[in-house]
């Protein structure tokens, strides 16, 4: 390896600490390397630019792929890892924590330069930039997959409009990805995050959750266990009934704001936290965001409204209203656990992406046989990777008997 920066040693250190957690992706990896499944294929990829997606990426090329990495959020990207994939690794990587929005769509031009066949994204920033401004690269393209539940809705928004030009996995979707990386990872790194940003006790504070779906559950959760008192925001009857059953207040945003001392959103949608909320917030509440995009709370409408705005921590802006009130927004109402953190822990991005990996394989065997819809990930390739992530754990689980199987496959054996 030729000489690399003291950035880049950083990153490669914080990478190869990373991948002692990921043994389901290292197992991936270490097949790949020998069969080289992905050989000829080009991968383009919008991702948080983190440790755990360096593996990720080093997966890919050992299975032969071609790879170009950009940033899918400008704040969650950590450039010793950017330097480390660039210089240790050979993988071209395009991002840079806090660039612009002129930069961040400028890389993704940049790896759509590569004529990607698979696109790997997280958002559906890069599939939506590939359809609007690079049409002419579609034929390139078997196929695709997206990570998160704000890319699936997306998505699955385009092939219903019969826009979407060619197949996408819905990474999201895979139980091993869902109820493991949304619950646990985002219940976790959220509460990481806002720790980090604020260093203000939880543990007996109002702690307003707006959204219900697995991150929300994970969010309010892993609240409750610091002894915060939750209340649950939602619009869904039936998460909110699941919220009232599981032992968290409900209520509406109105009725919540008054009493908050932090308020995370977690509904991938337009303003759950409008100004008329923002408004109602007693002085110096937290507010601050889990969704993938910042537009869950109406950012410029408490610019509008705020007579000052200073940056009172590295990841806090204070905005003084024009009553008064100070209300402060973390990490500038972007993913709060990547942009104030360091994102979901290892042990649920090894599954996560143990995911995308698969997928990427799946599409590069079947790409062609696919319509240009959205498809879930393949349950056996969900089953292998819960039953590797268990093996590694050193747990093993029951097999049906044969008498079993034949019980359960009949109708005729009654009490």
């Amino acid at each position: 390896m030729d000489k690399v920066s003291d950035l880049a040693v950083q990153g490669k250190d914080k990478i190869e600490w990373i991948a002692q957690k990921m043994p389901v992706l290292n197992e991936i990896s270490k097949r790949w390397e020998k069969s080289k499944p992905l050989k000829g294929i080009k991968v383009s990829a919008c991702l948080h630019v983190t440790a755990k997606t360096a593996n990720l990426m080093k997966a890919l090329k050992k299975g032969g792929a071609e790879v170009m990495l950009c940033a899918s959020n400008p704040l969650s990207t950590q450039d010793d890892v950017v330097a480390a994939l660039n210089e240790a690794y050979g993988i071209d990587t395009f991002a840079s924590r806090g660039e612009s929005k002129e930069s961040f769509y400028r890389n993704i031009h940049t790896i759509l330069d590569l004529k990607p066949n698979v696109t790997v994204d997280d958002g559906a920033d890069l599939v939506n930039t590939l359809h609007k401004e690079r049409s002419d690269l579609i034929e390139n393209v078997l196929g695709g997959t997206e990570e998160t539940t704000t890319g699936v809705i997306r998505l699955k928004a385009m092939a219903e409009e019969k826009v979407l030009k060619y197949p996408v996995i819905a990474v999201n979707d895979a139980l091993t990805k869902h109820m493991f990386d949304n619950r646990y990872g985002t219940g976790q790194s959220t509460i990481d995050g806002i720790l980090r940003a604020t260093n203000y006790l939880i543990a007996g504070s109002n702690f307003i959750v707006v959204g219900y779906g697995w991150c929300g559950r994970g969010i309010a959760s892993r609240a409750r266990g610091m002894g915060a008192r939750v209340t649950v925001v939602e619009v869904d009857p039936i998460k909110a009934l699941e919220a009232a059953m599981d032992g968290y207040a409900v209520s509406s945003m109105g009725k919540a704001a008054p009493t908050a001392d932090f308020v995370v959103t977690a509904t991938g949608n337009l303003h759950v936290v409008s100004l008329r909320h923002l408004e109602m917030l007693k002085d110096g509440a937290i507010i601050c965001n889990a969704g993938h995009f910042n537009v869950e709370i109406d950012l410029h409408s408490l610019t509008q409204k705020s007579d000052e705005i200073r940056q009172v921590r590295e990841n806090i802006q204070e905005f003084r209203m024009k009553s008064g009130k100070r209300v402060y927004l973390i990490s500038e109402g972007r993913l709060v656990n990547l942009a104030a953190g360091e994102g979901h822990p290892a042990e649920v991005m090894d599954m996560s992406f143990a995911n995308q990996a698969l997928s990427v394989e799946w599409i590069a065997k079947e790409g062609k046989k696919l319509k240009n819809k959205v498809y879930s990930v393949p349950e056996h390739l969900d089953q292998e990777i819960a039953r590797l992530k268990l093996i590694s754990m050193g747990m093993e689980i029951e097999e049906l008997t044969p008498e079993q199987e034949e019980y359960l496959k009949s109708w005729s054996q009654g009490t």
